[in-house]
C-alpha cells in the first residue's frame, strides 16, 4: 500500500472533445483534497508517441480514452496502487475518502452499478453499447503489482469486453466495491437526496461542456458551470 506521505497517484482519461470536463474535474479534485496528487491525464498522442498505445480506433468506442485506461499500471511499474477516473466527472468532496477504501485483498475495486442503457446513442452520436459490468472501469481503484497482466501488448491486443470485464483479473472475487456514492451516473440513476448526497458525479451520456447537453443533469449541470466559473475566477 502507498506510503500516506506520498500524494495520490490520479490518472485521468483524455478526449480531446472535453478539455473543459478535464480541466474541471481537476480543479474540483485538488480544491476538495486534504492530501497532495499527482493528476496525470492519459493523452492518446503522448502514449502513442512511447510506444504504449498502438490500438486502431475501433467504431464501439465512444471516447479517446476506452483503453488507455488499461495502461495505468505499466505507468506505475506494476507497484502500489493508483485512481483512474473518466474525465466526464465532477469531485464534490475529499478524495481521501475514496482512497482509503483500498483493500489489498483486492486486485481492483469500483463501483459496482448494474447500468442497462436503455438508449443507443450516447453523446456526439457515439454508439451506447451495452456488456456485464458497464461503467465499472469508468473510477477504478487499481492495485498495480495484481494487475500485471495488464502489459503494454496485452492492451493493445485484448477486445474491449476483455478489458471492460476485468479478465486480466483472476476472477471476479478479485473486484472489490467502492461505496458511498462515488461514481454517480447523471439523468441514468435516480437523482441524489439530498443533492450534496453523492461524492462524484459522473456525466456518462454526455455533460454540460457540450453545447446540445448544457441542461443535462438540471441542477447538477448548474452546478458543474458553478464550479468552471470558480476555477477560471479572475483575482484584482
Amino acid at each position: 500500500m502507498s506510503s500516506a506521505s506520498q500524494p495520490i497517484p490520479v490518472f485521468i482519461g483524455y478526449d480531446p472533445r472535453e478539455r473543459a470536463a478535464t480541466n474541471v474535474l481537476i480543479d474540483s479534485l485538488y480544491q476538495q483534497s486534504s492530501v497532495p496528487l499527482a493528476i496525470t491525464p492519459l493523452v492518446t498522442p503522448q502514449l502513442e508517441a512511447q510506444g504504449l498505445y498502438r490500438r486502431e480506433r475501433d467504431p464501439k468506442q465512444s471516447t479517446a480514452f476506452s483503453f488507455t485506461r488499461f495502461l495505468v499500471p505499466h505507468l506505475m511499474g506494476y507497484q502500489g496502487w493508483a485512481l483512474f477516473m473518466d474525465c466526464d466527472m465532477l469531485c464534490r468532496a475529499d478524495i481521501k475518502g475514496l482512497w482509503d477504501q483500498r483493500d489489498d485483498s483486492f486486485g481492483a475495486m469500483c463501483v459496482q452499478h448494474e447500468h442497462v442503457p436503455g438508449e443507443t446513442v450516447k453523446f456526439l452520436g457515439e454508439v451506447q453499447s451495452a456488456y456485464p459490468k458497464k461503467n465499472w472501469s469508468s473510477l477504478m481503484l487499481l492495485n498495480c503489482n495484481r494487475c500485471t497482466k495488464l502489459t503494454v501488448d496485452y492492451v493493445n491486443s485484448a477486445t474491449g469486453l476483455e478489458l471492460h470485464r476485468f479478465h486480466w483479473l483472476e476472477g471476479d472475487h478479485e473486484i472489490g466495491a467502492i461505496t458511498g456514492g462515488w461514481n454517480h451516473l447523471v439523468d441514468v440513476q435516480v437523482p441524489p437526496d439530498p443533492q450534496e448526497d453523492s461524492p462524484m458525479l459522473h456525466w456518462t451520456l454526455g455533460g454540460p461542456w457540450f453545447r446540445e447537453q448544457r441542461t443535462m443533469g438540471g441542477p447538477l449541470a448548474a452546478e458543474w458551470f458553478s464550479a468552471r466559473d470558480d476555477a477560471m475566477k479572475l483575482w484584482d
